[in-house]
């Protein structure tokens, strides 16, 4: 029998104490971990011993190192143009990325951009472009190599070497009440894209009640803390702190939102998703040293369409093909003339997730159609019986359960609100 070198239980003790663990242990606990050396039971306890003791910055740094180490590294330092990278926390009509990729590819950067599917009322980027017929998300190292060569940018799944005991670790966390802790976190999103590879990483924090932190001052704790991984681990990192107490732009939802993103790089789109779109862009070109180049030309000019369609292609998927419409829709209306004062984006996203856009476990399919579209945001004057929202689903028994969602989460008054600033912070 193999003699490990450290205790777990010893671990654990010291951690539950307040005690720091060295770099040595902090390598053998991952390490055993992947192996199964170290039980999920074991690993639980540790993992509640730092989220309620924390880790110091040299244990954090060793932990994502350790979690990296665990897996493969790409590396696209034979590609003809840098790389540059945009990892979203999350958030209601989050669409970002579709729009992005093609974008700063259209200018000279090659996006390498492995997203993930949707869990409760997050939306995934996968599941997104699922709903574009023959679109695949599975491809090789090589297959993505080469279309970031042809095409500039790829979406697509994260293959299984990448930081496995991040996945081990992350499925274990979901279900010990560990999610929230910043430092595993931080560990979790950075050790994925530093593994990665990419030379310039550009992260969209989001605020409010839609996303995961609820408060600017956790979302600057958590903001600050992956930009000091990424800056010591040899990526250019930068972070901005955007605000999602409502949703972006006018739809939650899969097809939808896929839609609302052809759109914005058809030059149109609803204002909030081109800034933001637009303010991502210039700081991955700035990071990979093309600032020299303005984005918003690129979508005007028809450049950064022609990107996307040649994405989609390389990936199986029909650009031009009709996108999946819902069977049913329900309209909710305005009970008041008035000024939108609120749209609350949590309450969108579970009406979302509870007409099918979502899934409450990994397992669960979703449905591309469904999803809540918006009529207005906040800040817009309304007319008593104008419609505010449209849900969309193909099963109508669920139109109960996301109205029920919706009860509460609008608020119609004579006078405007204070609006709010969508980016709110710049942290690098």
């Amino acid at each position: 029998m193999s003699h490990e070198p450290y205790s777990v239980v010893e671990l654990i003790t010291a951690k539950r104490d307040g005690g720091t663990l060295s770099g040595e242990q902090v390598d053998w606990l991952i390490d055993a971990y992947v192996r199964g050396v170290v039980a999920d039971e074991q690993m639980s306890a540790l993992a509640m011993a730092v989220f309620f003791r924390g880790l110091e910055p040299a244990e954090l740094a060793r932990w994502t190192a350790a979690m990296i180490a665990s897996g493969e590294r790409l590396d696209f330092s034979g590609l003809s143009r840098p790389t540059a990278d945009k990892h979203s926390t999350g958030g209601v009509g989050d669409k970002i990325t579709l729009p992005l990729a093609p974008l700063v590819a259209a200018c000279g950067v090659a996006v390498p951009q492995l997203s993930g599917r949707g869990l409760g009322h997050t939306g995934g980027t996968l599941d997104k472009l699922e709903s574009i017929p023959g679109w695949r998300a599975e491809l090789s190292n090589a297959e993505m190599m080469a279309q970031l060569e042809s095409v500039g940018a790829v979406i697509c799944a994260a293959g299984a070497g990448l930081a496995p005991a991040d996945k081990k670790l992350y499925a274990l966390r979901d279900v010990t009440g560990t999610v929230e802790s910043i430092p595993l976190i931080a560990s979790s999103i950075m050790s994925k894209k530093i593994a990665e590879g990419t030379g310039t990483l550009v992260l969209d924090v989001k605020v409010g009640s839609g996303a995961f932190m609820k408060s600017h001052e956790h979302a600057d704790a958590l903001a600050r803390t992956m930009v000091g991984l990424g800056t010591d681990a040899g990526v250019r990192t930068v972070a901005l702190l955007t605000d999602m107490s409502t949703p972006l732009g006018l739809t939650a939802g899969n097809a939808l939102e896929v839609a609302e993103s052809v759109e914005v790089l058809a030059g149109g789109g609803p204002a909030d998703v081109v800034e933001l779109t637009l303010a991502l862009a210039r700081e991955m070109l700035a990071g990979a040293g093309r600032d020299d180049v303005d984005p918003a030309e690129a979508l005007a000019d028809g450049r950064a369409m022609d990107v996307w369609k040649a994405m989609i292609r390389a990936q199986g998927g029909d650009p031009d093909a009709a996108l999946p419409t819902a069977r049913d829709t329900e309209t909710i209306t305005a009970e008041a003339d008035g000024v939108l004062t609120r749209l609350d984006a949590l309450a969108v996203g579970v009406a979302a997730w509870r007409l099918g856009a979502g899934r409450a476990a990994k397992h669960h399919t979703v449905q591309a159609a469904a999803g809540v579209e918006l009529h207005a945001k906040p800040g817009d004057r309304v007319r008593g019986g104008q419609p505010l929202l449209t849900l969309h689903t193909n099963t109508p028994e669920r139109f109960g359960p996301a109205r029920e969602s919706l009860a509460g989460a609008y608020e119609i008054a004579d006078a405007p609100s204070e609006a709010r600033r969508l980016i709110l912070d710049r942290i690098s």
